[in-house]
């Protein structure tokens, strides 16, 4: 049986543009996505910190190094430049595999810079907000 998990995270982006006229998805920094294992065309999960909506689109690799969070097309309607989003990407795993995973999470600066990385222990109970 295969469950769907939590990979990685991008906690507290900046959301750096919201583009309505722009074919919809997300545009991610390169740096960004290699760094927590996000690829291009992957599904993500949005959390909008400031006014609670959640939607789903897909991934676009933004220039490396421009720290861009850029919502486009429906989405873009759900943001605003400087909301800060948490970004959640899902694998599909059996039980074997989930035993040895450990997600990345990226904890983000109000200028999308890396502040830390974890990695999530699923033995570990998580008692601290992350912030």
């Amino acid at each position: 049986m295969l469950r769907k998990v939590l990979h990685s995270k991008l906690h507290h982006a900046r959301v750096t543009e919201a583009r309505e006229d722009y074919i919809g998805s997300i545009t991610i920094d390169a740096d960004l996505l290699d760094a927590c294992g996000m690829r291009v065309n992957d599904v993500v999960l949005i959390a909008n910190c400031e006014n609670g909506a959640r939607f789903e689109t897909y991934v676009f690799r933004g220039a490396p190094g421009s720290r861009t969070i850029g919502l486009n097309g429906a989405a873009a309607k759900l943001v605003s430049p400087g909301d800060r989003v948490i970004i959640m990407h899902w694998a599909h795993m059996t039980d074997a595999e989930y035993a040895d995973h450990h997600p990345t999470c990226l904890i983000l600066d109000e200028h999308n810079d890396i502040e830390r990385t974890i990695h999530y222990d699923p033995d570990v109970l998580i008692s601290q907000p992350v912030r």
